[in-house]
């Protein structure tokens, strides 16, 4: 019998890249564009909302390593896109093969310098409004951060990590900067898609299900005409909704995904880019929760919090309203997520005192937990040291990257030096 199944596995690939995705929007209009390029430090937004801007279009170079370039971003959406949902998409010279962390990232405010949503590379469209009326203004400022890679090929450090030896010219050239509107049965069609397909990867070859969900995704294809993508969107995803829709056999486990992002506090940069590294996720993770009231997310590390209170007060109101609707989880109880080797029992103790005395006040929880996911070891102490802070659970996946000694559980019981 002919096996055509990585055929059509191809053909799925080829047409959610080069067919459904390009399909997502469907009228765009660019924006006007200012910018102000700042050197050396970042600058607080007050000084952004009062500086001279100079006329900056697409095509444009900015940010030499570690500065800062402030953008004005203005338009009108025309009055024939009434009725639709529209946003704001950006393309600061994303590099898509490297992870968000050493590359160009961005914080969009509003006109007033509120901070709104996050920019990196799989966060690149800012919602401006779900159902325009048409001639609505837009007026953003965009806080452009131009960190640089510091780590090339094999893990060598390059001439990045050092301001006196990164040089000044300009990393990166703006592709992308536009209004535009959002197909949104075409949006879901993507999502329908990619979790099918992954779904799909994960399952054994061979087996009924796999082969059910390749071709309710080939009868999508089938479905989908290229000229006219927006129009054929919800014939293709009613032929996937029964696969979508089939749980797990019975006996299967129920899992409840919840969301984190793990954020050294010093790390690959400087500190105070891990300043600007929360404000732009925790405005994402915010953003993302008033759409979907079913989402959770997780965040550790008082300082964190502590850094959002002092320097970005509107997103620490964000946080906790998000905290007061049950979409936002205060982990950990520690200041920090601490190294777990050098410190001593005093310093240990002190992160657990500190950050559960910093949830107990702001926002009325007793952590029961340490949140450590990424210590690279942990004393045999820390049992004792948790259990008289009051935790009751300790998390990590370090145990996992163990070269020597192999863990058989992921779930157990780990006793202490005392016997705690």
């Amino acid at each position: 019998m002919h096996d055509d199944r990585r055929i059509i596995e191809d053909r799925i690939r080829r047409l959610l890249d080069r067919v459904v995705r390009p399909a997502l929007y469907s009228a765009a209009r660019p924006l006007d564009l200012s910018a102000w390029f700042v050197d050396g430090e970042p600058v607080p937004v007050s000084d952004a909302l009062s500086a001279l801007y100079e006329p900056f279009r697409i095509g444009s170079t900015w940010g030499a390593p570690w500065c800062t370039t402030w953008m004005r971003a203005r338009a009108e959406i025309p009055a024939d896109w009434a009725g639709r949902r529209v946003e704001a998409v950006f393309d600061l010279d994303f590099d898509l093969t490297k992870g968000p962390g050493g590359q160009a990232e961005g914080l969009v405010h509003d006109a007033h310098g509120a901070p709104l949503q996050g920019l990196h590379p799989y966060n690149r469209s800012v919602l401006l409004t779900p159902s325009a009326t048409g001639g609505d203004r837009v007026d953003l400022l965009i806080e452009l951060a131009a960190n640089p890679p510091i780590t090339g090929s094999a893990g060598v450090n390059t001439h990045y990590g050092s301001r006196e030896t990164a040089g000044a010219g300009h990393l990166y050239r703006l592709q992308q900067a536009e209004i535009a509107v959002r197909e949104d049965d075409v949006w879901h069609l993507v999502h329908d898609i990619e979790v099918l397909d992954e779904l799909m990867h994960e399952l054994p070859l061979g087996t009924g299900r796999r082969m059910e969900i390749l071709h309710a995704l080939r009868r999508a294809a089938d479905a989908v005409d290229p000229a006219d993508v927006p129009g054929t969107a919800a014939a293709a995803r009613a032929r996937l909704a029964a696969v979508l829709a089939r749980p797990a056999h019975a006996s299967a486990h129920r899992l409840s995904a919840v969301g984190h992002a793990h954020i050294d506090s010093a790390w690959l940069w400087p500190v105070r880019e891990t300043v600007r590294k929360c404000a732009r996720t925790f405005t994402n993770m915010t953003t993302l929760a008033q759409e979907y009231p079913e989402l959770v997310f997780a965040c550790s590390s008082a300082q964190q919090y502590a850094w959002m209170r002092e320097r970005h007060p509107e997103v620490f109101a964000r946080m906790k309203k998000a905290a007061a609707d049950g979409n936002w989880a205060p982990v950990g109880g520690m200041w920090v997520e601490a190294d777990g080797n050098l410190p001593g029992g005093e310093a240990l103790a002190r992160q657990l005192v500190y950050g559960r005395r910093f949830f107990a006040e702001e926002f009325g929880i007793e952590q029961k937990g340490v949140w450590l996911p990424d210590s690279f070891g942990y004393t045999a102490a820390y049992p004792q040291l948790a259990r008289l802070a009051g935790a009751e659970w300790f998390l990590t996946q370090k145990l996992s990257w163990n070269e020597t000694n192999k863990l058989p559980h992921h779930t157990f019981d780990w006793e202490g030096i005392d016997g705690t």
